[in-house]
């Protein structure tokens, strides 16, 4: 029989970097900082697209909890150094009033032949994510859990959201990076796979016929990771608090030794069309989860509490087992609190009824995602 997969757990996160003064993103970081952040964190931390963006990926982890303590660990540091330019890091996967044409691409091979190819649909690229692995040792497995998680991909985007501005706008959206992030190729729902030898196929054929360099290219809500035996979750917002991404993961991973143990059994989630399931992803970016998402069985929109619910009665022997049921109910102070999309639309609204203007409300939102982003330093 096979072994149980490991689910070890690793997380990325991508950052914005303000300038504390203008509280708008900076433009040209100092390559000192970048290499002070390298000196300390070596592979956990590298460029992204932007200049003014940043990533942090923790190393592989055995538990949730490890993996949140080290991610407190990267923001802490990238906080700290930004500090000595008078920067800031924010997580959010959009800036509330930047311009995306005033920013400068990284000078990197593979950024610029990105440039080159994907011409004005990436230069708007100004959006950052998370993305959580979980480690799937056999190929077969990846592929078949990939089809079965995507049924909770809205509801975990629901969770994280924290993108209702793009351009000084509100956008009425609680995640406006996917509308940003489908411009791109290749993104949104994954195709459906018999097995992991036919995906591979579909590799070859756009490798061999130059559209794409390897897997990395695709950039689907989740898939096989090219670089890890891991399922790579992308889906999500960067979640503003540390707390509410660690309750991603934790949610993900749980699914995923769910519908492991489902098909242990000979069982397997009930398989929707991605037509189906993608409704449910447009009202997870449209409203949160503040209108709730469809329950295809019932046939109905149900409140987002009770799927909420649910998703915990299905999940708590398996966080259980993976010491993470306390973060998983967290999940419920979300719902009751808000996201962060939440909370920067009440910071906005409330400054705007308070007589500011509009930047000066703005302003108040990016001075909310700076105090929120970093954990509090620890004393001696």
């Amino acid at each position: 029989m096979p072994s149980e997969p490991s689910f070890t757990v690793g997380i990325e996160e991508e950052y914005l970097l303000v300038d504390r003064e203008s509280r708008d993103l900076v433009v040209d970081p100092p390559d000192a900082l970048m290499a002070r952040c390298e000196k300390e964190l070596e592979e956990r931390v590298s460029p992204e697209f932007m200049q003014s963006q940043i990533e942090v990926g923790t190393s592989k982890c055995d538990t949730v909890s490890e993996a949140g303590a080290e991610l407190a660990e990267l923001r802490g540091c990238i906080a700290r150094i930004a500090a000595d330019y008078g920067l800031a890091p924010i997580a959010a996967s959009t800036h509330p009033f930047a311009q995306w044409d005033a920013q400068k691409h990284t000078r990197k091979e593979r950024y610029d032949e990105l440039a080159r190819d994907m011409q004005a649909v990436v230069r708007r690229l100004l959006i950052c994510g998370m993305h959580v692995h979980v480690g799937l040792d056999d190929d077969e497995l990846r592929i078949d859990m990939m089809q079965q998680i995507s049924y909770f991909l809205p509801h975990l985007l629901a969770l994280s959201t924290s993108s209702p501005f793009w351009r000084g706008e509100v956008t009425g959206l609680k995640c406006y990076r996917l509308s940003v992030f489908e411009e791109l190729p290749r993104t949104g729902l994954p195709e459906t796979f018999d097995s992991f030898g036919e995906y591979q196929r579909h590799l070859d054929v756009m490798i061999s016929a130059g559209l794409i360099e390897d897997a990395t290219k695709i950039w689907w809500d989740v898939r096989p990771s090219a670089r890890f035996p891991t399922l790579e979750m992308r889906v999500a917002d960067v979640c503003t608090r540390i707390e509410d991404g660690i309750t991603i993961a934790a949610l993900y991973v749980s699914l995923t030794r769910m519908l492991h143990a489902l098909k242990r059994d000979n069982q397997r989630w009930r398989k929707y069309s991605n037509m189906l399931i993608q409704e449910n992803r447009w009202r997870a970016q449209r409203y949160g989860f503040d209108e709730g998402l469809v329950d295809f069985g019932k046939g109905n929109v149900m409140p987002f509490a009770g799927l909420l619910d649910e998703i915990i009665g299905l999940v708590t022997d398996h966080a259980t087992a993976l010491d993470c049921l306390a973060e998983v109910e967290h999940a419920r102070d979300i719902v009751r609190r808000g996201t962060s999309a939440h909370h920067q639309m009440a910071i906005f609204d409330a400054a705007m009824a308070e007589g500011a203007d509009k930047h000066e409300a703005l302003v108040k939102v990016v001075d909310y995602l700076v105090e929120e982003t970093a954990p509090p330093a620890k004393g001696p």
